[in-house]
């Protein structure tokens, strides 16, 4: 840390010397004569300024560079956002609008309702509290906002690694529209539209569409010969519903959104801007490929019970093959195996490959449904993804005065979403997933800003009410049946805040800042997931236990017996009754500024932020308490510098950081069961350097380098954490989950001139991408791999700029590599989702 921090002292005076000599700054607009870069206006402090005068480490990305660099949804900033990684998807969430965002070494990687994210992702102010869904489209988007590091005072809690704020395009006050169509790879079709529609004098109205259509990159084929095995529909078993969408692929697109604004604003004190908006997404679920299969607990116990539980040997030690497998027994398939509280009588399944009859033999479940191709798969179940998201927002301004304003942001979201997948790439019913989630959110933020002292002080005041409900119900069905979660569970959240930062500059060199956020939330949970098919009284009864020697029904004492808290209610693992978890928090920020010159800024900052806790949801035998875990809590020590120079031809930003990230919460495998845990605390530390220059007329030069080092400094008990064999688990020493140690981007663009006949766009993007794990135990058969990754465009744009024509591609070397993936050790597979493959894209955009 000391040699980073020395480096950017350097790096400071060499860029002040050379500053020196600059007259001042011509006036920072859009196509100045100068040729300089843009200046982006950002709102990471509440109030309008240019991002090179804000004390954060922020990327910013205009609505024109998203475009050209075909960045159209949150997760696609991934590659050029240094020390930050945004996949689209999470294990087994099946969507790829369920975002996994971490922003130096912090973040989450699950979409379950009681994991809140460690990124804060914001619409038009609005934070959106589920991962599920906030991997949004970006239709009409003005500019995006990556802040990084802690930002608890003015964002609140769960922003500890930092947050993306997305701002959409307001009215304005002429007519215009803006469009474009693209088709590509995969029979892609997208549209999307903006139209600004003038009321009154005073009033005005804004219309945005878009849909993109796709069809999937990974195929399901026919295993062979599989209609010479009995099987069972997937209908045998409970789920969220029973879809085979795409047209037999994996990775596909289908999805609308639409979003209306009415803004007031009469050139006086008050302005207002209600809004609305609204995505359906019914699709297929994200791509999944089976990795490899391994004989551990239920495909073990599967293949022993299809075959009559013979005798095997194992390391030259011949015994029942229940002694080796260290599972359930296989006669626990015998029965039925539609569950004990269904209708359904499903046939045994034990001994059906070593009767007399070819008819009733089951395929057994290993490494024969891994195919040769990463693009294609066995699986035959469940394939869809449905999402309905949308809300409204009033947001009001109002000038008390020249130098005081108050703004009230009110808002109200829901969002009602389906997903189901075949993970073991089958024809068998051995590990089918799927969830129902529904949410409702409301919030409501009042701001007070101003300054005083002729501007020299500056100061932010803040007060918010969050509330959301909602429930999740998950549906998995293991190894033909023998274990089937049907597991609901509601969960409530209520939040309040109070938050102020002051600026105050003692002259034009030297400023301070002093801020905090205190929060109190209330959260409840109430657990109802269980068994349907009742494995652990099977067991009993598999052992002998007397009390267990009829299931129908099952008996008080068999329910005791096993452990089971709820009188009446034999399946149910939760006790009964309502959890509560009351949280408070005090965040705050101390900084420093320094203007050795007017277009250099030298900053230090120390700040706080916390993710707040929960409860493990998923339960995969029964507690007599609800498990639950704390929050996380981070601090920060950043210096950075930021500059522009040459007459704002060259902007080079710096940042050098150290976070003692404490508590994590981590999700583990037990058993079956993913359970959430304060895993340990870890270091991290790092640095990222961002770049723009312009040369020469027409030529513009973008690049990035982050550094990232995050090791875990104390981690559980080794028994609560140790790794498998295929797993190197986690320990002192151990890297942070989806944290690269590197992450270098160049992007080049150059401009051509043709004179009266318009101008070409020539655009490439190349990042390089450091091997990093994609799960909390690492696993080695999921880690990522070093990436390169090359997406380029041609552009042509006519003199008016009334339209323009491009064509490009994404991933054009075929980078291929897994975004996400679990090793499902209990179920006897690992599986994963691999990048999507080359892509090439057409585009014509119209304006007028």
């Amino acid at each position: 840390m000391r040699q980073t921090t020395v480096s950017l002292a350097v790096l400071a005076a060499a860029l002040a010397t050379p500053a020196l000599a600059q007259s001042a700054p011509q006036a920072r607009a859009e196509g100045a004569p100068s040729g300089g870069i843009e200046e982006i206006v950002v709102t990471a402090q509440k109030r309008a300024e240019n991002v090179q005068d804000v004390p954060i480490a922020i990327s910013a990305f205009t609505s024109t560079a998203l475009q050209e660099r075909a960045v159209s949804s949150v997760a696609a900033l991934s590659n050029i956002s240094p020390n930050v990684t945004l996949d689209a998807g999470t294990p087994f969430s099946g969507s790829s609008q369920v975002l996994s965002a971490y922003i130096r070494g912090i973040g989450a990687n699950d979409f379950a309702f009681n994991i809140d994210p460690g990124v804060g992702i914001y619409l038009d102010g609005v934070y959106l509290a589920r991962s599920v869904g906030a991997n949004q489209d970006l239709p009409d988007v003005e500019r995006v906002e990556v802040l990084k590091g802690p930002q608890g005072t003015l964002f609140g809690r769960n922003t500890i690694g930092g947050a993306i704020s997305i701002v959409t395009h307001d009215p304005g006050k002429e007519f215009r529209f803006v469009g474009s169509a693209m088709t590509g790879s995969y029979g892609l079709f997208s549209a999307k539209g903006t139209v600004d529609i003038p009321l009154t004098d005073s009033l005005a109205s804004s219309i945005s569409f878009s849909t993109i259509r796709r069809g999937g990159y990974l195929h399901r084929i026919a295993f062979p010969g599989a209609s010479n095995y009995a099987s069972d529909p997937i209908t045998s078993m409970k789920a969220a519903g029973y879809a085979n969408i795409g047209l037999g692929t994996e990775g596909g697109d289908n999805t609308y959104n639409l979003r209306g604004k009415l803004r007031f604003n009469n050139g006086g004190a008050f302005r207002a801007t209600l809004s609305g908006d609204y995505s359906n997404t019914d699709t297929s679920q994200i791509a999944n490929k089976l990795i490899t299969t391994f004989p551990a607990v239920f495909a073990g116990t599967y293949n022993c019970a299809i075959a009559g539980n013979p005798q095997v040997t194992v390391g030259g030690v011949t015994g029942a093959c229940d002694s080796f497998i260290g599972g359930p027994p296989a006669v626990a398939f015998l029965g039925r195996r539609g569950g004990l509280n269904s209708v359904i009588d499903l046939p045994s399944i034990f001994g059906v490959n070593a009767d007399a009859n070819p008819d009733n033999n089951r395929l057994p479940y290993d490494n024969r449904f891994v195919t040769n191709n990463i693009d294609t798969s066995y699986a035959n179940g469940n394939n869809f993804s449905r999402l309905k998201q949308g809300g409204g927002a009033l947001t009001m301004d109002y000038d008390i005065s020249d130098s005081i304003s108050i703004k009230s942001i009110t808002a109200y979201r829901e969002l009602h979403w389906a997903v189901g997948m075949d993970l073991d790439n089958s024809p068998l019913n051995f590990l089918h997933t799927s969830f129902t989630m529904n949410q409702k959110q409301f919030s409501e933020e009042l701001q007070l800003t101003g300054h005083a002292i002729d501007k020299k002080l500056n100061y932010v005041l803040g007060a918010y009410y969050f509330r959301e409900s909602g429930n999740l119900h998950d549906y998995v069905t293991f190894a033909e049946g023998l274990l089937q979660v049907d597991g609901p569970n509601n969960l409530a959240t209520k939040n309040y805040a109070f938050y102020g930062q002051v600026d105050y500059k003692f002259n034009d060199q030297f400023g301070i800042t002093f801020g905090g956020r205190y929060t109190h939330e209330n959260k409840t949970f109430e657990g109802f997931q269980s068994d349907a098919n009742g494995l652990n009284y099977k067991l009993a009864q598999a052992f002998g236990d007397p009390n267990c020697a009829s299931l129908d029904p099952i008996s008080d004492q068999c329910r005791i017996d096993n452990k089971f808290p709820n009188p009446g209610q034999p399946l149910r693992y939760y006790i009964a009754g309502t959890q509560q978890k009351v949280f408070n928090n005090f965040s705050p920020k101390v900084g420093l500024q320094y203007h050795p010159t007017q277009d250099v800024m030298v900053y230090a900052s120390w700040s706080k932020g916390y993710k707040t806790g929960g409860w493990t949801t998923r339960l995969s035998n029964p507690l007599p308490y609800a498990p639950g875990f704390g929050p996380e809590k981070a601090t920060t020590y950043e210096g950075g510098v930021k500059s522009e120079l040459l007459d704002r031809h060259l902007q080079i930003n710096a940042a050098v950081f150290l976070t003692e990230y404490k508590g994590i919460q981590l999700n583990f495998q037990q058993g079956i069961s993913p359970t959430i845990q304060n895993a340990g605390d870890a270091r991290i530390k790092g640095f990222e350097v961002e770049m723009t220059a312009a040369p020469i007329s027409g030529l513009t030069l973008t690049g990035s380098v982050g550094f990232t080092d995050a090791k875990y400094t104390a981690v559980l008990a080794p028994a609560q954490v140790a790794p498998s064999g295929l797993q190197a688990g986690v320990q002192v020493g151990s890297l942070l989950p989806k944290t690269p140690k590197w992450k270098i981007n160049f992007s080049p663009r150059y401009e051509a001139s043709l004179g009266s006949h318009g101008k070409l766009i020539f655009l490439g993007d190349i990042t390089r991408t450091s091997s990093m794990r994609n799960d909390t135990e690492g696993t080695f058969l999921l880690n990522r791999p070093a990436t390169t990754v090359i997406n380029g465009s041609i552009t042509y744009r006519e003199p008016n700029d009334h339209w323009d024509l491009a064509v490009g591609g994404t991933n054009l070397t075929n980078e291929r590599y897994l975004t996400t993936g679990q090793a499902q050790l209990a179920g006897g597979q690992i599986y994963g989702t691999y990048s999507r493959p080359a892509e090439w894209y057409a585009r014509v955009g119209v304006k007028f």
